[in-house]
């Protein structure tokens, strides 16, 4: 049940069809702007087999096999906590931070779970198939990405009155399943194995069947499918002067369904809106977690590349730069108890899951989101200008000049030239970098835009309590009704 990860990477030499740089790409274990990424996704599945770690990375299941704990379906606090506490071993055992691995996508699942009753209401089979990937999903340690995001085209006009294809669509039913077409929007879709694709619409009208509402499970490899993937940072420059650029790339791609069968037993909601629209409004109800998460390890490094730099040259004795830390600071921990507590006065979800307690996380995940650009600056007035100005690694190596940047960049014997070099270079690749950039906006618009983050807050806060306390503060009538 849990595979190792060298039976990850040949999972990948399955034929896919993939394109980066204007070239098709023969296998993307190997090809050098996906290996490191791949490498990073093997190590995780080595690590449940490892000594040391598997113990807090695999659980039993029911049936007395071990499997992965970040697939596992909550039902308890514990459940989360022990999720929580494995992603931060993992990521913490491979030096940085990665989105995209599987336990951020298997919740969207588990909310269409949720919503068995009104799949069963269409189709009893749609039920049925949602159960039985979530089951295959724990079975065989399958690493599970998500594609919401459509090219979409003229978003002043219906689908129907401008190109079909610009969101994905049903363009044929058959006995064997649905033939589909359009295109998604998808990270690590190159280096995965299948994907949960689904619609974008949040407003159907007054429509009650699109062949655009549709729920599937998509195999990397299907025939017609096709990757066209955004050019690569790894190699741009060394990796001793672009760490996280070089090892943590997260390649985004455009999947392309050029008449792509989905068979029936794939197929987890088909042409009814009230479907799409519901996996729509509670599509993150569990996944928002490690996205949060993700951002609450980012706030660690922000920290730490920060409170290094002023250390090393006393400035962290100044108040104003203190000021600047605590900030950081808050802003971690604001994260980290929006996380815990929403563990602990976590919900009961309508197929008896237990999911994090919704207006508490979607509150965190606003913070986390909205305050991240402001956070990633302080950051950079705390390292100072030299994580703009420091010359390369090549010239700390060149035998004419070196002397001067030993000198230069060497502070007293604990921090010398080298290690100073290395954390300015960190700093850099997490602040102010291309690389940087690109991850800012990734982190913002993940999973939705922050309109939609902010809506989903207004959705799940309880306005009742605020209500009846102003009701009896002003003395209103009962004729004001609480809703």
């Amino acid at each position: 049940m849990l595979r190792t990860g060298n039976e990850y990477r040949e999972s990948l030499r399955d034929g896919r069809q993939i394109w980066i740089d204007g070239e098709r790409v023969a296998d993307v274990t190997s090809h050098p702007s996906f290996k490191p990424i791949v490498d990073i996704r093997a190590r995780i599945f080595d690590l449940q087999h490892e000594e040391k770690t598997r113990e807090f990375l695999t659980y039993e299941t029911s049936s007395g096999d071990p499997s992965a704990v970040i697939l596992k379906m909550p039902y308890v606090q514990d459940d989360w906590h022990h999720r929580r506490k494995a992603v931060d071993m993992i990521l913490d055992d491979i030096g940085g931070v990665v989105t995209r691995v599987g336990d951020e996508t298997v919740g969207e699942m588990w909310s269409l779970y949720d919503g068995s009753d009104v799949l069963s209401e269409i189709d009893p089979r749609f039920a049925e198939n949602i159960k039985n990937h979530i089951d295959a999903v724990i079975q065989n340690d399958v690493f599970h990405v998500s594609a919401n995001t459509d090219p979409k085209g003229d978003r002043s006009k219906r689908p129907q009155d401008q190109d079909p294809d610009m969101l994905l669509h049903v363009v044929k039913e058959t006995d064997s399943g649905l033939i589909i077409r359009g295109a998604k929007y998808e990270t690590a879709s190159a280096y995965a194995e299948q994907a949960f694709v689904k619609p974008t619409i949040a407003n159907w009208g007054d429509q009650k069947l699109s062949d655009y509402a549709l729920g599937v499970i998509v195999k990397m490899n299907a025939k017609g499918l096709t990757h066209l993937c955004r050019t690569g940072f790894q190699g741009r420059a060394p990796a001793e002067d672009y760490p996280l650029a070089n090892g943590f790339d997260e390649v985004d791609t455009l999947m392309i369904f050029d008449d792509v069968l989905i068979p029936w037993e794939d197929v987890l909601f088909y042409q009814h809106t009230r479907a799409a629209t519901f996996i729509r409004a509670t599509l993150h109800r569990y996944s928002a977690f490690a996205f949060v998460q993700r951002i609450q390890k980012i706030a660690d490094m922000l920290i730490g590349v920060a409170m290094f730099n002023v250390r090393q040259t006393g400035l962290d004795r100044q108040q104003a730069v203190r000021e600047k830390l605590a900030q950081l600071a808050c802003y971690r921990e604001g994260i980290n108890a929006h996380l815990t507590a929403s563990i602990a006065a976590a919900q009961r979800s309508p197929k008896g899951l237990l999911m994090p307690n919704q207006s508490l996380l979607y509150t965190g995940r606003v913070l986390a989101c909205s305050q991240l650009p402001h956070m990633m600056h302080l950051a950079r007035e705390l390292c100072g200008g030299q994580i703009c100005l420091t010359p390369d690694h090549v010239n700390f190596q060149t035998e004419e000049i070196k002397h001067w940047l030993e000198k230069y960049y060497s502070i007293n014997e604990e921090w010398q030239y080298e290690d100073r070099r290395k954390l300015l270079a960190l700093a850099r690749d997490l602040v102010n970098s291309d690389y940087a950039n690109h991850k800012l906006t990734f982190q913002l618009f993940a999973q939705s835009p922050p309109f939609a983050h902010l809506n989903a807050v207004y959705m799940n806060f309880d306005f009742k309590e605020a209500l009846r306390f102003v009701k009896k503060a002003a003395d209103l009538s009962d004729r004001i009704t609480i809703t």
